[in-house]
C-alpha cells in the first residue's frame, strides 16, 4: 500500500498497488500535457481518500466524462477517473513520497491527443 499526499497535506489517499508498478504513463492530451504529471492506474476500489475529501475539486472538459481531481488549497492534481475507463483511477505519482518520478524508466505515452472517443476532422 502506498500513500498519496497533495503538496499542502490536506488531501491524502491510500492506494493498493504492487511493489513494482504495472504501468507508468504520461498523457499528451491538451490537459495532461499542460500539467505534466506522471501517473499510474488502479481499479477504483484500490484507491481510497482517507483525508480531505471536502478539499477536493473536480475539473471536467470536452465530453465531461473524465473527472480530474485537485486540492483546492494547494492546487495539486491528485487523481482522475479517465473517460476511456471510469472504473479506474489514475493517480499522480508525484504525490507519492516513496516514488522518485525523476528516476522512473519505461514511461508509456498515452495518446490522449488522438483519443478514440474523439472525432477528428
Amino acid at each position: 500500500m502506498k500513500k498519496l499526499i497533495c503538496h499542502c497535506g490536506e488531501v491524502e489517499a491510500e492506494i493498493i498497488v504492487p511493489e513494482k508498478l504495472d504501468k507508468i504513463l504520461r498523457c499528451n492530451c491538451s490537459f495532461c500535457k499542460r500539467r505534466g504529471a506522471i501517473m499510474s492506474m488502479v481499479k477504483n476500489e484500490q484507491f481510497k481518500i482517507i483525508k480531505g475529501e471536502k478539499k477536493l475539486r473536480i475539473y471536467q472538459f470536452h465530453t465531461k466524462v473524465a473527472k480530474h481531481f485537485f486540492c483546492n488549497v494547494c492546487g495539486v492534481y491528485t487523481h482522475h477517473n479517465p473517460r476511456s475507463n471510469p472504473k479506474m483511477t489514475g493517480f499522480n505519482l508525484g504525490c507519492v513520497d516513496s516514488v522518485d518520478t525523476f528516476s522512473l524508466k519505461d514511461i508509456i505515452v498515452n495518446d490522449g491527443f488522438n483519443h478514440p472517443l474523439d472525432k477528428k476532422n
